[in-house]
């Protein structure tokens, strides 16, 4: 018999609006106790009328307790649903894009709340970020098998969600071998992806579009790309022409990468990298006199929850006030943020405020976001989450 929850008067508000998600002050668990749902099973949600809403799965030991996954309270999340969702999102995909690399499913923008899967040609990394989505990992491979018939997948399983859903982390190749490095090509530029011990599923496709902007305007500069990770700014800075450029990150084994993809696109002579924390590094680079015609700033998140956001809109506006000290008389700064509790308003005051302190001008020439293979949610603005400034920094 499938589980039911109640919710309580008015509490299907959201739900109607089109959100997914429910949190557990919004059960009515005098009628439906959530103790009583075995975690990570999927139960029918019903208005506190009784009318039938549609089917989530539940997690009574989480906030959000149970995230919409069919409007039909007589459509299950299965194996079936899961081919079918993966067809539309691939359809999606072979619309924007001609080449098979890029986010495949982005979660609940492609109604699969807790699921993320890379695509990086014939081999697919997937993110299980939840105990419902858990407990279909296996629908998941055979799905997923079924619609692409990959080489390898890998289960890259290590977020920090995971941990919050009482979950284990760990990263497992679940099917097929992954016995060569594992390419991706964006912007017309070639990178090797590290899918198993690298962050998050290997690379960052939602900066795409972003990039491709700054690549039009890099030729002949000299570019600073702090937060490099494996060279995605860096790399494409020098394949479009940029002069020269120095590529930061605290990590060595990243940095390893930066050269080898510097070196399959062949701009290893005009790619250098340097391992430091990124505000001790543009200290330094102030110090030695260094300037740079174009500064990227595309820093992790700095606020990871609500009680952060003061001290990391702190970060934030430091970070863009030290990166313009290293920008010349006439320079061009990228600065991004992937911190969905940062507002696109609040990162545009960070900058604004920096180039004051500076006694400059600043032009915002360019406002982005995540690009479509990222699809926001139009009744869930968490998952709107990536801003980009284009701004030129200059003197009278």
């Amino acid at each position: 018999m499938t589980e039911r929850l109640r919710l309580k008067k008015n509490a299907d508000r959201r739900l109607k609006a089109g959100h997914l998600w429910l949190y557990s002050n919004e059960i009515d668990i005098q009628a439906t106790p959530l103790k009583t749902v075995e975690p990570g099973s999927q139960a029918i949600i019903e208005a506190a009328s009784g009318k039938p809403l549609g089917i989530a799965y539940v997690n009574p030991h989480s906030l959000i307790c149970a995230r919409v996954v069919s409007r039909d309270v007589n459509v299950r999340l299965d194996r079936s649903l899961l081919v079918h969702r993966f067809n539309q999102a691939l359809a999606l995909r072979e619309r924007l894009f001609d080449k098979p690399f890029y986010r495949l499913v982005h979660g609940e923008g492609d109604l699969l709340p807790g699921l993320v899967v890379d695509r990086f040609g014939d081999v697919l990394v997937v993110q299980l970020n939840t105990l419902g989505m858990e407990r279909l990992a296996e629908e998941v491979i055979a799905a997923l098998d079924k619609v692409f018939s990959p080489r390898a997948i890998v289960f890259k399983n290590d977020t920090s969600g995971r941990r919050q859903e009482q979950l284990e982390r760990e990263v497992t190749v679940v099917h097929g071998e992954l016995t060569e490095p594992v390419l991706l090509e964006e912007n017309g530029v070639r990178f090797v992806a590290p899918v198993l011990d690298g962050q998050k599923t290997g690379w960052f496709y939602d900066h795409r579009a972003n990039r491709a902007w700054l690549n039009a305007l890099v030729e002949g500069k000299r570019v600073l790309d702090l937060f490099s990770y494996i060279g995605g700014w860096g790399v494409q800075a020098a394949a479009h022409g940029a002069s020269e450029v120095l590529c930061v990150d605290r990590s060595a084994e990243a940095l390893e990468r930066v050269a080898e993809n510097a070196t399959l696109n062949g701009v290893d002579d005009r790619v250098a990298v340097g391992e430091a924390d990124a505000f001790e590094a543009l200290a330094a680079l102030k110090a030695d006199g260094e300037q740079f015609d174009v500064v990227v700033l595309d820093p992790p998140a700095f606020i990871k929850r609500r009680k952060d956001i003061a001290n990391g809109e702190r970060a934030y506006a430091r970070l863009n006030r030290e990166a313009m000290r290293l920008l010349g008389r006439d320079g061009l700064l990228l600065s991004a943020s992937c911190s969905m509790h940062l507002t696109t308003e609040r990162l545009v005051e960070c900058v604004r405020g920096a180039v004051r302190h500076q006694d400059r001008h600043g032009q915002i020439l360019y406002q982005g976001g995540q690009g479509p293979d990222h699809p926001v949610h139009p009744s869930i603005p968490e998952t709107a989450y990536l801003k980009a400034l284009g701004v030129r920094v200059f003197r009278d």
